[in-house]
């Protein structure tokens, strides 16, 4: 897109965009004492209540709940290290947060919703149709949902420390895998920096003042390595910093929507996006994946894993063939049919994720020659189905 057609597109999509999903971050919830900020939520309810009133459909993801509990509590932040700790901030939080948004939404009439989530919501096909089913119908009563990863009974962190691979550790990609799911038109994810910004350095602008301020980047159009280089480390406070926003903004652009990243402290700054000023840095992008290749790529959990050989490796990469059983070196670990599998070469590096067709019992016969395909004969059984399939490129 030239510069000039990027910035009108840019405006007619946040203008027209009829559902949202807004991210408040724990900077912004908390205030000085470890309780809720009314003077910043305050302004902010107001904004969706009117988003609300002129017909849009707003779904609320929101931070907070840890750290209004561990202020309850009385407990330093180095407490909040330990896991358990965390969960009992969340049970203790998360009824204060709620009760603040409920006080502060009755006074625009606008009827509020509780929805706590595990990433096992997202894992599963099931569950994720499922939720969706229940987002829809929120929505349609015009209730507005207020999303919360469910610490309190969530083992994730937990799993994360031993190695295994989190759909979502914050609620920025929580927020995005929800925008994903009900194909919202735009994400909004408020923190307490005003975007994506680009540090001077000596080295690459010499001449440049080291101290000058650094530039926000208004417009993303391609999601490249270079711009996730400019972001690093977690945020006071939270799980995410501007790396997990960043992540969240891929999947709101895989999703065919556009992202937004604002200082969420800035007077009247939902009003501005949804009216099409320049705040924060927006991304979009021209290109979309289909729904259940972004569950593939981003949420899916994966139960099992096939080795297969370079030909098989080929044919995938190429796009043009589903996994057939003459192409699987092994079989590893237990799954069942229909469930997400990794697709790895004999090095063991994986390449490709899908759905498989049959369990590990009957895919490991089927690979070892002990049991003939249905209808007799040894002819390959398709295990993964082209449709069903995403590369790793693809991620």
């Amino acid at each position: 897109m030239l510069e000039e057609d990027s910035e009108r597109e840019r405006q007619r999509r946040l203008r027209s965009a009829q559902r949202v999903v807004i991210k408040v971050g724990t900077s912004i919830i908390g205030g000085e004492g470890g309780g809720v900020c009314a003077e910043r939520i305050e302004p902010l309810v107001r904004s969706i209540a009117e988003l609300k009133r002129s017909g849009r459909q707003v779904v609320l993801v929101s931070s907070g709940a840890v750290g209004l509990g561990a202020g309850c509590l009385g407990l330093h932040p180095s407490r909040l290290h330990d896991v358990v700790v965390r969960q009992a901030c969340a049970a203790v939080g998360q009824s204060l947060l709620m009760h603040s948004y409920e006080q502060l939404f009755r006074v625009h009439d606008v009827k509020i919703a509780q929805v706590l989530l595990t990433e096992d919501d997202f894992m599963e096909w099931k569950r994720y149709t499922n939720l969706r089913r229940t987002m829809e119908k929120l929505l349609k009563l015009n209730v507005l949902p207020i999303i919360n990863e469910n610490d309190t009974v969530s083992t994730a962190e937990l799993e994360y420390a031993s190695g295994q691979e989190r759909v979502f550790g914050d609620n920025d990609r929580l927020a995005a895998l929800v925008m994903s799911r009900l194909e919202s038109d735009a994400l909004v994810l408020l923190t307490n920096v005003d975007g994506l910004l680009r540090y001077h350095s000596r080295e690459m602008e010499r001449g440049v003042d080291s101290d000058a301020p650094p530039a926000l980047i208004p417009l993303v159009v391609d999601l490249t390595d270079e711009v996730k280089a400019l972001a690093a480390g977690p945020s006071a406070g939270g799980r995410g910093g501007m790396l997990t926003k960043l992540e969240g903004a891929q999947i709101a652009m895989q999703a065919g929507g556009v992202a937004v990243i604002a200082n969420g402290m800035q007077p009247g700054v939902l009003d501005d996006i949804f009216t099409g000023k320049q705040i924060g840095t927006t991304f979009m992008s021209t290109s979309r994946m289909a729904g259940k290749r972004r569950w593939l790529t981003y949420a899916a959990g994966v139960r099992g894993r096939v080795i297969v050989n370079e030909g098989a490796r080929e044919a995938i990469i190429s796009g043009k063939a589903s996994l057939l059983s003459s192409g699987v070196v092994r079989v590893e670990q237990q799954f069942e049919s229909q469930d997400v599998v990794s697709i790895a070469d004999c090095e063991g590096r994986e390449f490709a994720r899908g759905i498989i067709n049959c369990p590990s019992t009957e895919a490991t016969a089927l690979v070892e020659g002990v049991s003939p395909a249905p209808g007799g004969g040894q002819r390959a059984r398709v295990l993964v189905t082209r449709d069903n399939l995403v590369l790793w490129e693809q991620r």
